[in-house]
């Protein structure tokens, strides 16, 4: 017996250790699904963050702790110019002398997020992950591209308005909020996902930009559907299909201009892959893969949370109170009848440069 109730002690000890005999293992979390038993991305969510597509210089590591992510945060140019224009106004800034200054947005109007983006449980400074260096391998053609498109744009930017930046012309969305892949911005950073048998819709906010994707049974009837090379539309040509649980997108022939333009280069033979996945009750895990030979020496990837809103997304009706345009373009002839060069003022974390235009003129 004494044998016995040793023994009995032990095993006592040992469950003890290890906890309660009856604890079961955590149960995996399972998405809401459709009646129709695919994951239900169907909602409101918002990509809102300071972190963006690249890594900021001087920061090595994709992943920070909570306090480097804190400190991160409060040194985005977006907390730098909130603090800028904390308090009364300085009257001898030179703003309202300056003729040709584009900085249309204060703090106001700007709703970039606070923090840095949680992917995965994790605080990440970069939504690229692939390469480790967080930044995009641009290849010595994608430079010298990049290079030629800037200055096309930079020598005729003030000639018309088919030399305008995309965004100032309302035709897609600023900095790659539409996608492929679908990057934050300065605010309106909220999709609307309705996700159907047949179609997945994402209204974008900024600019009212709709991707309609076309759901197929598996990939290769989907890649079937793609339409014809020598139809390049804005957002690119994009169809879908489940794989398992996660919904992937496969995106080719975006517009060429838009391709120019970035952030995300693409060529013709640009490729982009995009996979939803449902993470949990407020968040979609959100990755996407850039495959393009001509701007870039590798394929590289990025991660990305979509995090539940609960609140509706109401249209943003760029076109219909887009008066910038006529301003820019009669700005630049009244300052071409003065013999001043039209030039682009400092931007919003600028400081602002008088203008060479008199005063009250």
């Amino acid at each position: 017996m004494r044998y016995g109730v040793s023994i009995a002690a032990v095993l006592a000890g040992v469950l003890t250790a290890a906890g309660p005999a009856s604890a079961a293992p955590a149960k995996a979390w399972s998405p809401p699904r459709t009646s129709y038993g695919k994951p239900d991305l169907t909602g409101v969510w918002s990509n809102a963050s300071v972190t963006n597509l690249t890594r900021a210089p001087g920061v090595g590591k994709l992943v920070v702790d909570q306090a480097e992510a804190t400190k991160l945060a409060k040194e985005s140019p977006f907390e730098k110019l909130a603090a800028a224009e904390e308090g009364p106004s300085n009257l001898n800034d030179g703003l309202l002398k300056d003729g040709n200054n584009d900085r249309g947005y204060n703090t106001f109007w700007i709703d970039p997020g606070k923090s840095l983006a949680n992917v995965k449980g994790q605080f990440r400074t970069s939504w690229i992950v692939e390469p480790a260096n967080g930044q995009l391998p641009l290849s010595d053609v994608g430079k010298q591209l990049l290079g030629e498109a800037r200055s096309v744009r930079q020598k005729n930017l003030f000639a018309g308005p088919e030399f305008l930046p995309v965004s100032e012309r309302c035709l897609i969305g600023f900095t790659g909020a539409g996608g492929p892949g679908m990057l934050n911005t300065i605010y309106n950073n909220n999709y609307d996902i309705v996700e159907t048998p047949d179609a997945v819709v994402i209204d974008v906010e900024m600019v009212h930009d709709a991707r309609v994707i076309p759901l197929f049974k598996d990939k290769s009837e989907a890649l079937a559907h793609h339409r014809p090379a020598s139809m390049t539309l804005w957002l690119g040509d994009s169809v879908g299909w489940w794989d398992g649980d996660t919904l992937v997108v496969d995106t080719v022939n975006v517009n060429p201009e838009q391709g120019r333009t970035g952030p995300i280069y693409l060529s013709a033979k640009g490729h982009v892959t995009e996979r939803f996945t449902r993470a949990s009750a407020e968040q979609i895990l959100y990755e996407f893969q850039v495959e393009d030979p001509v701007y870039y020496t590798q394929v590289w990837r990025a991660e990305m949370s979509l995090n539940a809103r609960k609140d509706r997304v109401f249209e943003y009706a760029c076109h219909e109170g887009n008066y910038a345009m006529a301003g820019i373009l009669s700005g630049a002839r009244s300052q071409e009848a003065q013999g001043v060069k039209p030039s682009m003022g400092p931007g919003i974390f600028g400081t602002p440069i008088p203008s060479k235009n008199k005063p009250g003129e």
